[in-house]
């Protein structure tokens, strides 16, 4: 259904793209891609860094499962059910 891109459709479009946009704007474009891109990467890392880090008092702190089964839930009312009789 659907080929691969080749050489002849990546200089057409390339032709296409320096048609459109002038060989004198092609090097701002890809300077300004760059720069994007490494906002955006120093960012994201930025992010997974903060999640690393220790969690404030105020968060509660995940349970293990053997932590949970070591523990006791406290008591709850029993379930109520419908009377289901005419």
């Amino acid at each position: 259904m659907f080929r691969q891109i080749g050489a002849p459709e990546i200089i057409l479009i390339l032709a296409v793209v320096v048609l459109l946009f002038g060989a004198k704007k092609l090097p701002e474009l890809a300077r300004g891609s760059g720069r994007a891109l490494r906002i955006f990467k120093a960012e994201t890392k930025g992010l997974m860094d903060d999640d690393d880090e220790t969690a404030p008092a105020g968060t509660p702190k995940a349970i293990t499962p053997t932590e949970a089964a070591a523990t006791e839930a406290a008591p709850t009312e029993p379930e109520r059910r419908a009377d289901t009789t005419d």
